[in-house]
Formats: C-alpha cells, sequence, structure tokens
C-alpha cells in the first residue's frame, strides 16, 4: 500500500484546537467525501486543505506535449509468448523503464477490457454510488479487518485529509468469503483469491468544488514490491520524473505498473472538478502484512 512522504525541510505544524473534532464529525458520519460531494458542498472543508508547501507541486507539471523524453514508457506485450528475439526485447524495455522512470503503461497485456477490466470500474463505481447506507456496515477503521472502506485510511496522522475514498481487500493468505463482499463487486473481486500476498484497494475520487485546494492522493511511494493500477478516463495521477510532476493520460485497457526493483518513483493524483474518478491498485508484496 503507499506510504505518504512529505518535504525532508517542511515542518508541519501542530494541529488547531478545532482539527480533531472536525475529523471525527467528518468520520462518525460514515459517508466519506462522496457524502460531502452529494450534499452539494461549495467550499471545501478546512480538513481537505493540503498545506502550501505540497499544493506548490500543482505547478510544476509537464506533459508529453511540453516535451516528448517526459511522455510515460509505454511496454507493448503482443508477441511476448511467440517469438523469443521479441520476449527478450520486451524484457529489455521493462528493465529500462524500471530503471529510468519506475513506472510504465502496459498493453495487449491479454486481460480483456470490456469484460474484466471495465467490469472492474464499473464495480467499484456502484459500489460508492450506491445509497450510504448500504455502505455503512463496511465502514471502519481495522486494518487487520479483511475488508475495510473508509475515506482516508491516514485520515487521524495525515496533515491533511485527501479528496477520496477507498475500500480495501486482503486476498491473502485467507481471501474474504464470498458473501463478505459487497455485492456491487463480488463477482470480479472473489476471482483474485489466488494471488498470495495480494491486497486490492479500490479508490474513488469525487469531483471537487475546490480542486485547487486540496489532492486526491497527496506525493508518495508505493511500498509493495509490485503495483498493478487500473485507472479509469478521467485522469489525474502524475509521476515525479527529473523534478517534474508529469501527467499519466489514461490509454484504454493499458494498466499500470510501478515496482520498488530500481526505482521507488513518487506519484500523486490532482483533484479534477468535472466528474468522479475511480482507480483500482494490485498491491504485490513478497511478505503480506495485515498492517499495510
Amino acid at each position: 500500500m503507499a506510504t505518504t512522504t512529505l518535504e525532508e525541510d517542511a515542518v508541519i505544524p501542530a494541529a488547531p484546537c478545532y482539527w480533531l473534532a472536525e475529523l471525527k464529525h467528518f468520520d462518525e458520519t460514515k459517508a466519506g467525501v462522496k457524502g460531502l460531494a452529494d450534499a452539494g458542498i461549495t467550499e471545501l472543508p478546512r480538513i481537505f486543505h493540503t498545506p502550501p508547501h505540497l499544493l506548490d507541486y500543482r505547478q510544476s507539471t509537464t506533459s508529453s506535449a511540453d516535451d516528448p523524453n517526459f511522455i510515460l514508457p509505454i511496454i507493448d506485450l503482443t508477441g511476448a509468448n511467440d517469438d523469443p528475439e521479441r520476449r527478450k526485447k520486451i524484457i529489455e524495455q521493462v528493465r529500462d523503464a524500471c530503471g529510468k522512470w519506475g513506472f510504465f503503461q502496459l498493453v495487449n497485456h491479454g486481460i480483456p477490457e470490456e469484460s474484466v477490466l471495465e467490469e472492474m470500474k464499473a464495480g467499484v463505481g456502484r459500489f460508492y454510488e450506491q445509497d450510504v447506507e448500504l455502505k455503512k456496515p463496511f465502514y471502519h477503521r481495522d486494518l487487520s479487518s479483511k475488508i475495510v472502506y473508509n475515506s482516508n485510511f491516514d485520515l487521524y496522522t495525515a496533515p491533511a485529509a485527501n479528496w477520496r475514498d477507498n475500500i480495501m481487500y486482503q486476498m491473502s493468505p485467507d481471501p474474504p468469503l464470498p458473501e463478505e463482499l459487497p455485492s456491487s463487486c463480488r463477482n470480479h473481486l472473489k476471482e483474485l483469491d489466488c494471488a498470495a500476498g495480494l491486497h486490492v484497494v479500490c479508490h474513488y475520487y469525487p469531483a471537487c468544488p475546490q480542486p485547487e485546494l486540496t489532492l486526491g492522493a497527496t506525493k508518495h511511494q508505493d511500498d509493495s514490491f509490485i503495483t498493478v493500477l487500473l485507472q479509469d478516463h478521467v485522469g489525474g495521477l502524475q509521476v515525479l520524473h527529473q523534478n517534474q510532476w508529469v501527467d499519466v493520460p489514461p490509454l484504454p485497457g493499458a494498466l499500470l505498473i510501478s515496482n520498488d526493483k530500481f526505482v521507488s518513483v513518487e506519484h500523486r493524483v490532482i483533484s479534477k472538478s468535472i466528474r468522479p474518478r475511480v482507480s483500482v491498485a494490485s498491491f504485490f508484496t513478497t511478505g503480506f502484512s495485515s498492517n499495510p
């Protein structure tokens, strides 16, 4: 799972006296950020105001249109199992991408787009968009549980809350029983029980009324051995490369891969005002921990 990192020389001021009370009030609604969006708020609550030393980095961004050297590698697996030379070339591409970027997009990987990937994202959306009373039984902060739904795992320790909700499934060593999974995404999640050392985190980023004041995910690194990320078409993911934030444009059917073998790259998610964003992250670890 992700670990948040702050600037080395940043000084985090002590939380004001109202801070804990507002965190608890928000948390005890069990409605999450989605509940705030559904309520039609037009001003962001103070607990979501990201500190300026983290928001400053929003401006240091680039894209492939600005500089072709800042294009996240895209690796095509076509022919990997049929042609030894092609396979060797792909391995070199993966090694190069891991060493220079620590992040790359994978296409033609063999996982059906419509029947699997799109349905996975749709299932996540169905869970978050259902009535809040149906979601409340899953809302808690016991990370030893196989299923944890809440808003911000680090709500009470982070310098500010991120504009997102999340639900985590621990799929190993003993996956949840089918009847324990939310019915909205049960059919797709229960098929993941064969993957040792795997947990899945499904993020939901509602449209934000003041995206310039907050982040969907603060700058962080993943501490998993390999992370496989499925994102929808909304965008917002950025990768830090050569001290520049690089946009990762959504690519239909692609999977985003990051690793800690060569480079544990920092990345973040900026908030959007246009529409909700959904992502599904699968974290593979060499030794599973019940407290990610």
